[in-house]
């Protein structure tokens, strides 16, 4: 909504909700820093890990933070450091594969149901109702016993069950633009259907998708670190966050809370950074839309 210049005041107040702002936008650029720190990590991984992550000293279990180890070790004497960095690449190519999978067949059937309308709608209306009527976790434990566990099979199990909330949200924003003008206009040129989907439909909806898609980055990255956690996903010796803080419930027990604790505030620091990126994109997208 904009204002009148001439009515905006000469000086404006540091607190209210100018102030507000300025503290969000603070915070944006500080999880934003956050996601950027975690991409070069993940990306530079295999050259600057200082240790082995993989590589076991049984002299060294359980060892304190240190200038040798800077978070520590964990149950099997390896530097919790260098299994962080390492499996910083793992975690964020699981979550990333399962988006991407989970947005090629949710965009897909979203803007089929929107486009066909009728019956198609219908149907694959009732196809989405019955994913929902299953527990994500539950639908990924049922695909996982059927085709064994594995990072592969969690990411996949995933996605589908990520899948349906996508599509619904993408048939919403699609049938919001098909009411457009423009879509109409192609028609009447003669366009056909795939070519208007894919040309012009989808295009402009990727702003609206965008941030949606950000926040469920965040999710799919913490479920698939829960699956990793109860055992169905990755396997010991991945440097996988999930899996470091299950291999490390032992030692909670006896009293080295580091080799779970780091592990575990990674991921939460990362799903809220992504969060926070996730929703102030969608309100500058909706806004400039």
């Amino acid at each position: 909504m904009t204002q009148n210049s001439a009515a905006a005041p000469a000086v404006r107040p540091l607190t209210g909700r100018t102030g507000r702002r300025r503290h969000n936008a603070w915070t944006v650029r500080l999880c934003a820093a956050i996601l950027v720190l975690v991409v070069a990590v993940a990306v530079l991984a295999p050259w600057i890990t200082p240790y082995d992550p993989y590589l076991a000293d049984f002299g060294s279990l359980w060892l304190p933070p240190s200038p040798d180890h800077w978070l520590g070790t964990d149950q099997l004497g390896r530097d919790m450091l260098s299994r962080l960095i390492a499996g910083a690449r793992q975690t964020m190519l699981g979550a990333i594969a399962l988006l991407a999978l989970a947005t090629v067949v949710g965009v897909t059937v979203g803007i089929t149901a929107a486009w066909q309308r009728g019956w198609v709608d219908a149907v694959l209306g009732r196809v989405t109702d019955v994913m929902f009527a299953f527990p994500g976790l539950l639908f990924v434990i049922l695909v996982i016993a059927v085709f064994d566990s594995g990072t592969g099979t969690a990411v996949v199990g995933m996605a589908l069950a990520y899948a349906p909330a996508i599509a619904r949200f993408t048939r919403a924003v699609a049938l919001d633009e098909l009411a457009r003008p423009y879509i109409a206009s192609y028609r009447l040129q003669g366009a056909g259907g795939l070519v208007i989907c894919v040309r012009y439909l989808l295009p402009n909806m990727v702003s609206t998708l965008l941030g949606y898609l950000v926040v469920l980055f965040g999710e799919g990255l913490m479920s698939l670190a829960a699956l990793n956690f109860i055992g169905f996903g990755a396997q010991p010796p991945s440097a996988d966050w999930g899996l470091m803080v299950a291999e490390a419930r032992n030692g909670v027990i006896q009293g080295y809370l580091g080799p779970a604790l780091v592990p575990g505030l990674t991921i939460a620091v990362v799903v809220v950074a992504t969060n926070v990126v996730g929703l102030h994109l969608s309100d500058k997208l909706a806004v400039r839309k």
